[in-house]
């Protein structure tokens, strides 16, 4: 295994000796790669991690090239944006605060869409710009703007290929590195959850919208510095490098290269740049006429990839050049995070009062009423469908009631959203586990620990916020070694087995800090000890005392440790009472039929 260090300074020594060593061909080469990496890194975060996709960002590098083309060349401007036309640097400051302006509109407006009515929304954005593009007279119409100047560095003008080029990957590697930065960090794991399920980001304290602005302003950021080096490399800019065919081309470099991964980016971006290149010279030769032949062959290169290898070309990088992957240090001595106070045993922590949800003519819930009390585990027990979920899904915020009230801690929490309920001190599990499975077992609790956090985005990607990411890596690592998983830390979440991986959720839920838990047939999957572990733990918490709600159908692991039980049946409360009282219930006898599944 090659040191990362010892690989990334072979690459860094290979990219400053180019252009001493190629031709002015490959020189420019190497710049086109180096701007569409660039644009294919925002689209890795955007789609890769975060898994919006966007046909749109050549309309974004448009926007940047068109600002810096439009300042730079007017004979007059309007007298509070004439600052930005002096320099080609300050016409960067003005073409990345129009992009965010225009990134945070469109992001408003489009990211409220799922499913496929996303791509589509980023498609309309995108068209619609780069037909503005070419219908402003202002902006040259499709004739485009020329007599763009050169960027200047301290009177060193860069007028040249070869010259530009430290600037164009030094901006790149200014990117890579601050994206990889991010990743590396509370916010990077708030953004790589999108992935996991918005429900469970969201209970975990994730401000989901404000994940995807984020991710969706910084691919436009990226796009937009693109398209300012661009047009100064050009010295003219028209519509054409803009449109939604380029925008396609960017999205295909990202998935080619490894959607997920930072430096899938420029892989892909260099494949398709010199494949392109190669096709355009020898397809015309072997068909004997001219044509975009290309075009079919990325087609069927598509088709291939989407088959054969869906994490793109970087694996195959990494199999040739294996690198030894860095582990997240763990320091012991980081200062513990403040934990809240426990309400005193006994201490009313949650109160259902006649609850009821209703789908259409579907009751789901009729009347359901319920009390938890700190220092105890009540047991919500009924047969499939009685609507156990649906209640768990009214008291977490993820669904709101059609009437009654749920309140927590006093508080009315009926109609608040689950991160709200989540920073009062609840936390929960799943039914069907809800996990990044090639994310390490480690990160993946110390999502749960996200509302414990406050370092901004800017922080994580100049790593300002080191002493914090330590504290909240140190508290998800207590955690899994009080849950018995300490020795699966590094291990990929999906390696684990189901039962580990239930163990895993409660972890994650007890990193938040909370004073109620709420489980979803936690010890589902678990084999005997497991089981036992799991008792053990949960009347240790009950000690401590917490409050914990749990769903679960093993009646032997459910009777032999809860206070209380409440039973439903089609959405009703059907019994209430201690474990033994409730076996005796001939209600709950009639409902489950002689047993339980």
């Amino acid at each position: 295994m090659l040191s990362p260090r010892l690989v990334l300074s072979v690459f860094l020594a290979a990219l400053a000796a180019a252009p001493l060593l190629l031709s002015p061909f490959y020189v420019t080469l190497l710049n086109y790669i180096g701007l569409y990496a660039m644009v294919a890194l925002g689209l890795v975060l955007l789609t890769g991690v975060g898994g919006l996709t966007s046909f749109g960002q050549a309309a974004f590098v448009g926007l940047g090239a068109y600002t810096t083309a439009a300042l730079s060349t007017a004979t007059a401007l309007p007298g509070w944006i004439a600052w930005a036309g002096a320099s080609p640097w300050l016409t960067l400051l003005a073409g990345l605060l129009l992009t965010a302006a225009v990134a945070v509109v469109l992001g408003s407006l489009t990211l409220k869409l799922s499913g496929h009515f996303l791509p589509l929304g980023t498609i309309a954005w995108g068209i619609s710009l780069y037909f503005l593009f070419g219908t402003m007279e202002s902006l040259g119409g499709h004739t485009g703007l020329s007599g763009i100047p050169p960027i200047s560095i301290f009177g060193w003008v860069l007028d040249q290929g070869h010259e530009i080029y430290y600037l164009i990957w030094l901006f790149l590697l200014a990117a890579v590195f601050t994206t990889q930065n991010l990743l590396d960090s509370r916010e990077g794991r708030a953004i790589r959850a999108l992935k996991g399920g918005m429900v469970m980001a969201e209970a975990m304290g994730v401000n989901t919208s404000r994940a995807r602005m984020i991710i969706f302003v910084i691919a436009a950021l990226h796009a937009c510095a693109s398209g300012w080096l661009y047009a100064h490399m050009q010295r003219f800019v028209n519509p054409t490098p803009f449109g939604l065919h380029i925008g396609i081309e960017y999205l295909f470099m990202a998935v080619v290269g490894g959607a997920g991964q930072v430096w899938g980016a420029l892989v892909g971006a260099g494949v398709i740049t010199v494949l392109k290149q190669w096709l355009q010279d020898v397809l015309p030769r072997v068909f004997g006429a001219s044509g975009n032949f290309e075009v079919i062959v990325f087609g069927l290169m598509m088709v291939l990839v989407l088959q054969r290898a869906r994490d793109g070309l970087w694996p195959l990088v990494a199999r040739l050049v294996p690198v030894r992957a860095a582990r997240k240090a763990i320091d012991a001595a980081a200062p513990a995070l403040p934990r809240r106070s426990l309400p005193p045993p006994g201490t009313l922590i949650l109160e259902a009062r006649n609850v009821t949800r209703r789908f259409g003519g579907l009751v789901a819930n009729q009347d359901m009423s319920l009390e938890v009390r700190a220092g105890e585990i009540l047991a919500l027990i009924g047969p499939n469908g009685a609507g156990k979920s649906t209640m768990f899904n009214q008291i977490s915020g993820v669904d709101t009631p059609t009437s009654g009230e749920v309140l927590f801690l006093g508080q009315a929490v009926a109609g608040r959203d689950a991160r709200a309920i989540a920073r009062m001190g609840m936390s929960r599990s799943f039914q069907h586990v809800k996990l990044l499975p090639t994310m390490s077992v480690l990160e993946n609790v110390a999502i749960g620990a996200h509302l414990r956090g406050s370092k901004g985005v800017l922080s994580a990607a100049w790593r300002r916020e080191r002493a914090e990411e330590a504290r909240l890596l140190a508290e998800a690592a207590r955690q899994l070694e009080r849950v018995g998983l300490a020795a699966h830390l590094h291990d990929e979440a999906g390696s684990l087995a189901l039962g580990q991986q239930r163990i895993l959720e409660i972890a994650r839920a007890l990193c938040s800090d909370p004073c109620l838990l709420l489980l979803d047939e936690p010890a589902a999957g678990l084999r005997f000890k497991e089981k036992r572990a799991l008792a053990d733990l949960l009347r240790k918490l009950r000690a401590e005392g917490m409050a914990i709600l749990l769903v679960e159908h093993d009646m032997d692991f459910v009777m032999g440790l809860v206070d209380r039980v409440v039973v439903m049946e089609f959405g009703h409360k059907i019994a209430e009472g201690l474990p033994d009282e409730v076996q005796r219930n001939p209600a709950v006898l009639e409902a489950y039929l002689g047993g339980v599944e």
